[in-house]
């Protein structure tokens, strides 16, 4: 049985005198992708955000890896987690590789590994190397960009990433080749993934398990086979 990675226990976040997530219970298992879906408003991105403590719960207990999140040192639980956005958010003045390896150098990995790992992601992704690496992201498409943000927020080898709808603003063709992109790259690093999505043909393409929201609160966890033929 897989070990406990993440887990939600009686959590609430109001901001602004409104109750956003009521009472919030749910475990992510490591090395799982765990796909939480709902709507606008439901409460998912929220959820997401309180993991890396971008939102600080209002009351309950939020575990990473058996820990209170609260008793981390903020700085170093957000080197343990990766983190894609919608807004891909690559900084525009540095090159790809400089993009990828700021969280590798932070943790001060060694420079000569950086520029490995540097070299076999952008091989992973299938973007050559030798043309790729000193572009900037203005020189790049809006599937590459996003290619780069994954490959960011892998390159420190955390042990969770968190995904909030980084696909919802590309085109089918490549919001679908970028979901076949972190499918394999899940098979290759094992890590842990929340992922959120407003699309249920994604959650039930991607998850392990799915979480369904709505109002603040899960209505339903269980696999994409159970939630086609159950929800």
């Amino acid at each position: 049985m897989s070990k406990t990675m993440i887990e939600f226990r009686h959590v609430k976040k109001i901001f602004g005198g409104r109750t956003v997530i009521d009472d919030l219970n749910f475990t992510v298992k490591e090395g799982e992708i765990f796909v939480l879906v709902g709507t606008s408003g439901s409460g998912k991105t929220t959820t997401l955000k309180m993991i890396n403590q971008l939102f600080v719960q209002t009351a309950g207990d939020i575990l990473f890896n058996g820990q209170r999140i609260k008793d981390y040192d903020l700085r170093n639980l957000r080197l343990e987690i990766g983190y894609v956005l919608q807004q891909i958010a690559l900084f525009p003045t540095m090159t790809v590789e400089q993009n990828i390896s700021l969280i590798p150098e932070m943790k001060r990995v060694d420079k000569e590994e950086v520029k490995r790992r540097v070299t076999q992601l952008l091989e992973d992704v299938d973007l050559d190397p030798e043309r790729y690496r000193k572009r900037y992201p203005r020189e790049l498409s809006g599937g590459e960009q996003q290619r780069i943000g994954i490959l960011r927020a892998l390159a420190a080898q955390p042990p969770v990433v968190l995904f909030d709808e980084p696909f919802s603003a590309l085109d089918p063709l490549v919001r679908a080749q970028l979901q076949d992109l972190v499918l394999k790259l899940h098979q290759k690093f094992k890590n842990t993934i929340v992922f959120v999505t407003h699309d249920m043909d994604e959650a039930l393409k991607l998850g392990d398990r799915i979480g369904v929201m709505k109002d603040g609160k899960l209505l339903q966890v269980a696999t994409p086979k159970e939630i086609s033929q159950h929800p």
